[in-house]
């Protein structure tokens, strides 16, 4: 059993303020008994536009965000998950939006490219997104081991198709992390509805760590990030504001609720 944490963050257009605010929560978290600490996606930079995260972009491997990433987990002794990151893709106009992850001596060890762009008109709202303007899809989910469990990465709209969920499930995955910025609007709607769907369909944990609050740029994301066990109980959630949210992780108590319902062995259209 170990302990895991999700933080939530309302992220500004300043990387060095959301890296500052980012690293606190992470202490705090680590302090309190976390082993493996995840952010939310666009955690060091929610711009002013889509635009914006290609200023700060980084080849991978090198950059002042990945410092930070590797630096905070060796300092706090602790894996991190580290949201989405603008990292450098094929196009010069374009960039991947990366989650990366750590392990408690810094080594990045697993990366995923979110695949599912959010180009959408928000219903009942004047708010537009267009992702693939600026960001370049993933084509590879990742489902990797830990010493947590197998770990699997996807990234908020990402939550919207459970295909992409039953192939982690085919991978055997314990634990899906999901780093996200949902609005207000759809997170109102969705979010807590399909992050339990997700957990109970594949009989895994999901910690959803979630940007929620006003930001600068004018957006408001609905925060609630939370943590799910594979039964579908809420184990804990921070609805609003700065923080973080934390839950052991029980891999004996996931096999247990997996064997006394087998549904994952009982598909018939596979």
């Amino acid at each position: 059993m170990s302990k895991c944490a999700a933080i939530q963050m309302a992220s500004s257009p300043s990387v060095s303020s959301n890296l500052l605010e980012a690293e606190k929560l992470i202490a705090e978290a680590a302090h309190a008994g976390a082993k493996l600490v995840a952010l939310p996606e666009n955690f060091a930079l929610m711009g002013d536009n889509e635009l914006d995260k290609i200023g700060v972009k980084e080849p991978e491997g090198t950059g002042p965000i990945q410092h930070f990433l590797a630096t905070v987990a060796k300092k706090y002794a602790v894996w991190v998950v580290g949201g989405t990151i603008p990292i450098a893709g094929d196009a010069a106009n374009k960039v991947r939006a990366a989650c990366l992850v750590y392990d408690d001596q810094g080594k990045q060890v697993a990366r995923y490219d979110k695949i599912h762009l959010f180009d959408v008109n928000v219903p009942g709202t004047n708010e537009v997104y267009r992702e693939s303007d600026s960001i370049e899809p993933g084509e590879e989910l990742k489902v990797f081991d830990t010493p947590f469990g197998r770990l699997g990465l996807a990234v908020c709209y990402d939550l919207r198709f459970p295909e992409f969920f039953r192939k982690m499930s085919e991978q055997k995955v314990d634990i899906i992390f999901l780093p996200s910025a949902f609005t207000a609007e759809t997170g109102a709607a969705h979010w807590e509805l399909l992050v339990r769907a997700r957990a109970i369909e594949n009989l895994c944990y999901v910690i959803a760590p979630n940007q929620g609050g006003f930001h600068l740029n004018g957006r408001k994301t609905f925060g609630h990030s939370m943590i799910v066990d594979p039964w579908g109980i809420v184990l804990d959630c921070q609805k609003t504001g700065s923080g973080f949210v934390m839950a052991d992780i029980d891999l004996e108590r996931l096999e247990k609720v997996r064997a006394v319902f087998p549904v994952l062995n009982h598909r018939r259209f596979i």
